[in-house]
């Protein structure tokens, strides 16, 4: 790992503690069918819709790898920098629950599908550091127990039993919640750009198990605990917050730290004991023996490479340096893959629509984006994907307002406009004469009018007072309604007032 921050610290009574963070994100993998059967993955289905008879493990019945899954895995891989295995094996993972009707889960362990890898993130505070991924592995998801329909009973519904999982498994190198959040922040984008997982951590399908220790500075990693399937980023940090609290109490009081498995309650924002934490060897894994290994060249490795598009980093990277953007803009504009792909589209119609390179005319865009459309969209409760004005359309605007044909607050009413009704800008523009005025002729009889009205401050203004322009600025836009381009006005005013 390497980092830029200063070490975070837990201050106890007795002196400091430092975190030690290792998080394992389960990330469902796109794909319409499960990993080892033909059943649907689409989310929101009723209860046990969606389950064949090797997900609901009847007798006889023998699993068949998704190839899908073993492609987007290894993209993932590819898209963190990391050994690729062109061999690995399933294994049986025992233990028995009742959303798992196999009574094993089928894992990785000893050789999964990737290995070392790395994760370069900054925090909201500038932080860099770069997180190590000790491998990602390809394994089953269980069913789901619902506990809050019945007073006495439990239901289970198995529609996400068999669903894809990789599970990512980070070295133990976060060191204070915000990295833990920003690394969890930073693999959702990527898996998201790469489009191996949807990142909709509300629906399940990308959770983390938070493993937290303390220790005194310097000394080695103490005990871990487990915080089992956290959904969100927010509840993420708050678990490895009030987890290290918890244990520096403990250790401070006398006590020890148990290895264990625990639950984040975001209602409290606490953590409270589950189970004992197992070992490998509890669970009693063996090579699974209805599957064989799997096995692919380095041509398939090679396919799935060439088909990973520009990477969030490489992207911002571009975007800073080619483009000329803010650090911020880039940011905010990579943020998402959907605004990405907007700004692009976007981007690309002003240039020709300006016959400009697209270095003259990305700034105005990205501000564009980033203010107005963000504002609109938030005001609206719509994504980027369901922008209400296509990049085509918002084109059109900015390049009327890069011909001088509108005005800044101009172009904001006639965005405002579109939004109402769905009309273009030049429709919009044409049908409620908003062009903006710069005929030099009407704007000096304008400034002619207003001078003449105001002869005193223009005596004023010539004997020493400049900062009367401003108001005869106003006065000849208040006049023009708006519409006079500001630009000639200012020009037009000094040449009559230097007269």
């Amino acid at each position: 790992m390497t980092s830029t921050a200063k070490p975070y610290q837990v201050q106890g009574a007795t002196g400091p503690f430092e975190i030690v963070v290792g998080l394992e994100v389960h990330a469902q993998v796109t794909a319409k069918a499960k990993l080892f059967s033909g059943a649907s993955t689409e989310f929101g289905a009723e209860p046990n819709s969606q389950v064949s008879l090797v997900d609901a493990a009847m007798p006889g019945m023998l699993p068949v790898l998704n190839g899908e899954c073993v492609r987007q895995a290894v993209r993932t891989g590819l898209a963190l920098g990391a050994q690729i295995n062109n061999w690995s094996r399933f294994d049986r993972k025992n233990y028995f629950y009742a959303d798992l009707p196999q009574g094993y889960q089928i894992s990785q362990l000893y050789h999964p599908i990737v290995g070392e890898g790395e994760l370069a993130i900054e925090t909201e505070e500038g932080v860099h550091a770069t997180i190590g991924i000790e491998r990602i592995h390809l394994e089953q998801d269980a069913g789901k127990s619902v506990h809050d329909l019945h007073p006495t009973m439990s239901y289970v519904d198995l529609n996400r039993s068999g669903c894809a999982l990789m599970e990512i498994v980070s070295k133990p190198d976060i060191r204070s919640p915000a990295e833990a959040g920003a690394y969890v922040a930073a693999l959702r984008q990527l898996l998201r750009y790469v489009g191996s997982c949807d990142g909709n951590m509300d629906e399940g399908s990308m959770r983390a198990d938070v493993n937290v220790s303390v220790r005194r500075p310097g000394e080695p990693f103490g005990t871990r605990t487990e915080t089992k399937n956290v959904n969100s980023v927010r509840f993420i940090m708050q678990a490895v917050e009030v987890e290290a609290r918890r244990q520096v109490d403990i250790i401070e009081s006398g006590g020890t730290i148990v290895q264990e498995t625990r639950l984040f309650d975001p209602g409290t924002g606490t953590t409270r004991s589950m189970r004992s934490k197992e070992d490998a060897h509890d669970y009693r894994y063996f090579p699974d023996p209805d599957l064989l290994p799997v096995e692919f060249d380095d041509a398939f490795v090679a396919t799935c490479k060439a088909s990973l598009p520009e990477l969030p980093l490489a992207k911002r990277n571009r975007y800073e340096s080619a483009l000329g953007l803010t650090p911020y803009l880039a940011a905010v504009l990579t943020a998402e893959k959907e605004t990405a792909a907007y700004f692009e589209a976007l981007l690309a119609a002003c240039a020709t629509a300006q016959n400009k390179p697209e270095t003259d005319v990305a700034r105005a865009a990205a501000n564009w984006v980033s203010s107005d459309l963000f504002g609109a969209l938030k005001k609206l409760g719509k994504d980027m994907d369901d922008a209400p004005v296509s990049p085509a359309a918002a084109a059109e605007l900015l390049t009327l307002a890069a011909d001088g044909t509108l005005s800044g607050p101009m172009a904001k009413q006639v965005f405002e406009a579109m939004l109402e009704t769905g009309d273009s800008a030049s429709v919009i523009v044409e049908a409620r004469g908003l062009k903006q005025v710069s005929d030099t002729g009407a704007i000096d009889t304008a400034i002619a009018a207003i001078l003449a009205a105001n002869a005193e401050k223009v005596e004023q203004y010539k004997g020493g007072k400049e900062a009367l322009f401003g108001f005869f600025v106003g006065q000849t836009m208040k006049a023009m309604a708006g519409k006079a381009n500001p630009g000639v006005v200012n020009e037009r005013l000094k040449a009559a007032l230097a007269g």
